[in-house]
Parts: structure tokens; sequence; C-alpha cells
């Protein structure tokens, strides 16, 4: 083993770090900051039942099996109250709503081990017995048992907490020249930043919103579950945190790498979609409104990938980047124990 250096401080970037770490490798982190990172603008699901369609069954195959070593990184980081959900409700508003899930989980259900038991069909009346707060207006859906969720800012805490235990140095810097960096290997998890430091790499950036609400002392508490939610042709989800929820989240192009700056119009659809999808939301104070750039490959699989003797690149996770982190850290070691043999 050697000295391995992680360009990138964000949910990808660290779970490769750890692994290392964990193998023996003596690791440093830069980070350049919680702005930059994807990872703080999330909300932190797990799944791979919700995100599957006709068209991705590389990305679904490669979901499931991060989904799988989710137990293992939470026993390791130790942290009781990292998980905020274990299963999720799919909701539909409307008829045609429910129509377009049904096709999805129909797709699933022919591609997930145990795929019909694991997304049993619920009724209006089910959805709301499971989460009371729900719109009396629902059309019915699905229960996706074992698409959890996590805290996505704890995470990262965690992780950071997990790395020093083990030995490792984490620091906030930019980085320029990888050249300039020590260690026998560097491993470039920088998000839209790889397109910097590794120019043959394309990722390109897709910007979305989210919305942090808090409870108050007169509010219903939280879900249980994160509620995903088809509203009248958008995409709503709602996941709960130990004072409140995350709402999210909308996505389009971004035409510019620094703008973070949340759009008048995408907040206002999360805020209306969740009001009508639970009216209870409404009472919740709005505590933060911010906008994330997600690094997306041209085909939406991840790309973890030998550069040179020396550079892995691990970018291009798009909205599921905290998802495939598991999977993201074991492709990595196997690549570092493949360049560390030659």
């Amino acid at each position: 083993m050697g000295a391995l250096t992680v360009v990138g401080g964000g949910a990808v970037g660290l779970t490769c770090a750890l692994a290392a770490a964990d193998r023996g490798w003596s690791v440093r982190v830069i980070d350049a900051g919680p702005r930059r990172r994807a990872a703080d603008v999330a909300g932190g699901m797990l799944g791979c039942f919700a995100e599957g369609r006709p068209g991705e069954d590389r990305l679904l195959q490669i979901a499931r099996a991060s989904v799988d070593g989710w137990p293992d990184l939470l026993a390791r980081l130790g942290d009781p109250d990292l998980s905020v959900a274990a299963d999720t409700l799919l909701v539909a508003a409307s008829s045609a709503d429910l129509d377009e899930l049904t096709r999805q989980v129909d797709f699933l259900a022919d591609r997930i081990p145990g795929g019909a038991d694991r997304l049993p069909r619920m009724t209006a009346r089910q959805l709301r017995a499971a989460e009371p707060a729900l719109s009396r207006t629902v059309a019915g859906g699905f229960r996706a048992i074992g698409e959890g969720a996590v805290d996505n800012r704890r995470l990262i805490a965690a992780l950071d907490r997990a790395l020093v235990a083990a030995g490792a140095t984490v620091a906030n810097g930019e980085v320029t020249d990888l050249d300039a960096l020590p260690g026998d290997r560097i491993l470039v998890a920088a998000g839209l930043g790889v397109r910097r430091l590794v120019p043959s790499v394309d990722v390109r950036g897709e910007k979305g919103e989210i919305l942090r609400l808090a409870r108050t002392w007169w509010s219903v508490p939280p879900p249980d579950h994160v509620v995903r939610a088809r509203w009248h042709g958008r995409v709503v989800y709602v996941v709960p945190r130990a004072d409140g929820v995350v709402v999210g989240a909308t996505q389009y192009e971004a035409f510019d790498d620094d703008d973070r700056t949340p759009s008048a119009g995408g907040v206002a659809d999360l805020l209306a979609d969740a009001g009508e999808l639970m009216p209870s939301l409404r009472t919740y104070e709005l505590t933060e409104v911010a906008a994330g750039i997600r690094p997306s490959s041209p085909d939406g699989i991840p790309i973890v990938e030998q550069i040179d003797d020396r550079v892995i690149v691990a970018a291009g996770h798009g909205r599921n980047g905290i998802a495939l982190a598991p999977w993201t850290a074991a492709r990595f070691v196997e690549l570092l124990d493949t360049s560390d043999d030659c």
C-alpha cells in the first residue's frame, strides 16, 4: 500500500477515501468546501426502485449493487441517526400519474429479485394510513420496501470523523494541478471540477433546487417514510429529517457551473407541489432554499476509471451520488488494487 490523495470531499470522494484507508492506504483528502459539494444539496435517498426506468438497465444494476452495500457502510460509520427512513411511498396525484407509476413499477418487477413483493400496490386509503399527512386527493401508489434515506449532511460529517479516526487527513483547499499533488495514487472525485483537472472526462452540470422546512411547535411531525410523488406530471419528494423535511428537487441543464442561485419558478413549483401533497407542511417554516449543480455523465452511468498510472476518476453520478457511493468505492478499490499490483 502507498499514499493516496483524494480530490473532492463529497459523498463519493469520502466514501472512496474511507475504503482505501480501511485497506491500509495513507489517505489525504482535499475538499473545495460545501458550496461546491452536490451532496450538501440533496435528499439523501438510497433507492433504486424509484430511479429505475426503461432504457436504464445498467444504472438499475449498479444502483441495486450499491443499495446492497449501504448496511455495511452505515455499520462502519456507527451513527444510528444517519438513517432517516426505511421505506418509500410512491404516490400519484391523478389517474394519469398512477398509470405512469404503474408502468415504471411493471418495468422494475421483472428486473429486481422479489420485485413484485417489494413494490406492493397501495390504495389511497392505505397510503393515508401509512402517512396521515398525505392529501385526501391522492389517487394511489406503491410502497418501495427497503428504499430508505440518510441525512446527507450528517453523512458527510460521519465520513469525515471516520476518516480522521482511521488516520487520514482532511483539509480544505483548491486543486489546480494534479502533477503538483503528493501521493502514489490520486483519485479525482471533484464533481464538475473533474472537467478542469481531467479534460478527457465528459461530465455536464444539471442544476436543481431543494428546500428545507423546519417543524414548528404546532406542526404535525415529519413523515416516517420518504414520499416520492408524481404530482400532475411533475416530480416532487419529501424526505424526513429530525427537525423537519427536505423537499426536492428540480432538474435542468446548468449553463453556468458557478450558478447556484435558486430560481423563483423552481422554488414556487416545489412549494406548491409539496403543499398540495402534504398540506400540513404549510405550517412548517421555510429555513433554507438552495441550488446545487450535479455532475452527470452523458449516458447517466457513473464514470469510475483509471486515467493513467497515477490518476483514477470517479465522476458523473448526477442525482445519485449518495446512493451510488458504496458501489463506487468498491469499484475504486478494485482499480486501486489493480494499479498497485502493476
